[in-house]
């Protein structure tokens, strides 16, 4: 079986730049997933679902930790996840580039971890139907 790690190659020789996990028994997170995979495809992005079984050892994270957020992985072994993982996507497309630089202001960044935190603790609500118990920020 191959590894993750084997397919930074597509079979012609081209290597994947990175990936984007993502939680594949989420709707909301799948269907952004759909959305922004062929775009991050154009710029050498691939997507997977954090359940694939390869993607723990890869990322060197048990199964708890491991679907806690979206992460990031660059094909260096850098990797990200959150709200810094939506920034890193942020940084590959043009029309991303406003959140790059709301991002480097100062106070920015732990807004926009509060922000990931919540839309995360409610990913799978509907409308006006969510049994979601939230704690605070840190």
């Amino acid at each position: 079986m191959n590894s993750l790690a084997d397919d930074y190659t597509d079979g012609k020789g081209r290597h994947t730049r990175g990936w984007l996990f993502f939680d594949a028994e989420c709707r909301f997170c799948t269907r952004l997933a759909r959305w922004i995979a062929p775009i991050l495809a154009r710029r050498g992005v691939a997507t997977a679902p954090l359940q694939d079984p390869r993607v723990g050892a890869l990322l060197g994270l048990g199964q708890k930790e491991l679907l806690r957020e979206l992460r990031f992985l660059w094909s260096d072994g850098t990797q990200s996840g959150g709200a810094d993982a939506v920034v890193a996507v942020a940084r590959e497309i043009w029309w991303g580039r406003p959140l790059v630089w709301f991002s480097k202001l100062p106070g920015a960044m732990p807004m926009l971890h509060a922000g990931y935190c919540w839309v995360a603790a409610r990913r799978s609500c509907t409308a006006a139907q969510c049994s979601v118990e939230v704690s605070p920020p840190r």
